[in-house]
């Protein structure tokens, strides 16, 4: 048995004492796995732990049986309102502030989707204000936030003029700390700006190409160890827009189902054929690969002109590492290209900053397609592909993203090649390794005490991004209003973004966080003093 929270009332007075770690309830742990993997405790242990140089440590629990009922259960109810709700407004009892088709265009092929309308107006517009939450500082360690208020249940809000100051930032993927407008990057960027100006107007192949992009790529091979590595203005069309330049018709990506929307985006565009695999499942993964050998494609049984298998090093949902040394294993057994999608991993994992690989201490070399973006540890914008030479010339060529999309702004530029050199080492302080050292204790640290409080939580012992489980869709909104009232800034994610009776808030831990910021967010201090009185009420 053992002690894990469970919000069981949708009233925050009872909601309350069970975040301070004041009321636990003993649930049965089960850990997930893919079938042949050996299990320890809470621990999931990989099939082949010959390829790992230290122990792989990944929690996940499985949603308890009375805890999903009741789940589906507010979801019934909810959607019963919802309906109900729908009539009052189709008789214009109560008004419909969303889009919608005219009376005369009912007989038309609908132009939105009735589902996603009914969810949109029934249930994500009851919560909406946990979302779009305006800022207006930088988004460090601590955020300032626009006030604002509803008058209609959330279909519109006002700006009260006032100014909430010094909100704890856990939802930015700020996990370096270089988002911050004083420092080395900062100062390097207001120079470039007064050189370059803040943008280009041009497209790379056209009147767009700076010497600064040039160095800046160059920088991201050498930080990579690859031949050749080229960037773009935006992370979600590094993946969108250069998978179906790789890959086409005649052709099979074996997916992760927890890959990013950009990669199914891409997936989906390049008119492969997609199978998915189960998360982190290598059996799974090893299954659809042999299937693909044997059989060939459909109809014809040709064999397929290339198989992409696509991963991530950090899913950002669920907290987990990519067990990147068996999935290399797999890659090389059966002939096939490998896609890493680093986005949440680079500069995050890993002794040098170096990514996923650098984490399990692997050679860049066996990753035929490195993806990142800029947008997460080094504060800026923007993604990059790196490779072979010949992998990037071709990209050059044929990406939409590098033919037809604006260039990158040069202080964006510049900010990647300032924060990847302190990263590096070669600003000549050891303020990267500081806070690579720095994120990796928080993170530690910060996942320890919710274990210790009780909570539920999510992925890998070594993932910055924390997801806390909640499970009802009640406690969405009820978390986070109630840590906005507590100063901290979080994010809540339900239905459709993860499973049905999954929903959760997800910390994101960053280096630029104090042990103090840490405690408040976690109120272990408060949980401790009341222990050491003996105390167990809040008031």
């Amino acid at each position: 048995m053992a002690a894990r929270v469970l919000f069981s009332q949708c009233c925050f007075s009872e909601l309350l004492p069970v975040w301070l770690g004041l009321v636990t309830h003993p649930v049965h742990t089960h850990t997930r796995s893919s079938p042949g993997h050996k299990l320890k405790g809470n621990q999931n242990v990989p099939h082949n732990s010959s390829l790992y140089k230290k122990p792989f440590v990944e929690s996940f629990e499985e949603t308890p049986l009375w805890v999903a009922v009741l789940t589906y259960m507010g979801y019934g109810i909810l959607t019963i309102f919802g309906y109900l709700r729908d009539f009052l407004r189709h008789w214009n009892i109560e008004k419909c502030h969303v889009a919608r088709e005219r009376d005369e265009q009912k007989d038309f092929v609908p132009l939105y989707q009735d589902f996603e309308n009914f969810y949109t107006r029934n249930l994500y517009m009851r919560i909406r204000d946990n979302w779009n939450r305006p800022i207006c500082s930088v988004p460090g360690a601590k955020v300032d936030l626009v006030e604002r208020v509803t008058r209609d249940y959330n279909w519109t809000f006002e700006h009260t003029g006032k100014v909430v100051k010094d909100i704890i930032n856990m939802g930015s993927y700020n996990y370096l700390g270089f988002a911050e407008n004083t420092g080395a990057c900062a100062d390097a960027a207001l120079e470039v700006t007064k050189m370059y100006g803040a943008g280009v107007g041009s497209t790379r192949c056209e009147m767009g190409n700076l010497d600064i992009h040039e160095e800046m790529e160059q920088l991201v091979a050498r930080f990579l160890g690859v031949e050749s590595a080229m960037a773009f203005g935006m992370g979600f069309a590094t993946n969108s827009m250069n998978i179906p330049a790789l890959m086409g018709k005649g052709c099979l990506i074996l997916s992760d189902e927890l890959n990013h929307t950009s990669l199914v985006l891409g997936a989906r565009l390049s008119g492969s054929t997609i199978r998915v695999f189960k998360h982190n499942n290598m059996q799974s993964l090893e299954k659809l690969l042999r299937d693909a050998i044997v059989h060939g494609q459909p109809r014809t049984h040709r064999p397929w002109k290339k198989i992409l298998i696509v991963v991530e090093g950090i899913y950002s949902m669920e907290g987990s590492i990519v067990r990147l040394p068996e999935v290399i294993a797999l890659k090389k057994r059966y002939k096939a290209y490998l896609y890493l999608d680093e986005a949440h991993s680079i500069g995050a994992l890993g002794p040098n900053g170096r990514g996923v690989v650098d984490y399990f201490g692997l050679d860049s070399k066996d990753v035929d397609i490195m993806m990142g973006t800029f947008t997460k540890s080094f504060g800026a914008a923007g993604g990059y592909i790196g490779g072979k030479k010949e992998l990037i010339d071709y990209l050059r060529r044929h990406s939409h993203s590098a033919m037809y999309a604006t260039s990158m702004s040069p202080p964006v530029a510049q900010q990647i090649i300032t924060s990847m050199k302190i990263i590096m080492g070669e600003d000549g302080t050891t303020l990267g390794a500081d806070r690579l050292r720095q994120l990796s204790q928080n993170t530690t640290y910060f996942r320890r005490s919710l274990h210790e409080m009780g909570f539920i939580i999510y992925g890998n012992e070594d993932s910055p991004v924390v997801p806390l489980m909640l499970y009802m869709p009640a406690k969405i909104g009820a978390f986070g209003r109630e840590m906005l009232k507590r100063n901290i800034g979080t994010v809540v994610v339900g239905f459709p973004a993860t499973p049905i009776i999954e929903s959760r808030a997800r910390f994101c831990v960053s280096a630029a966080h104090t042990r103090e910021m840490l405690d408040t967010v976690s109120l272990l201090k408060y949980h401790q003093r009341h222990k050491e009185k003996g105390t167990s009420e809040l008031f």
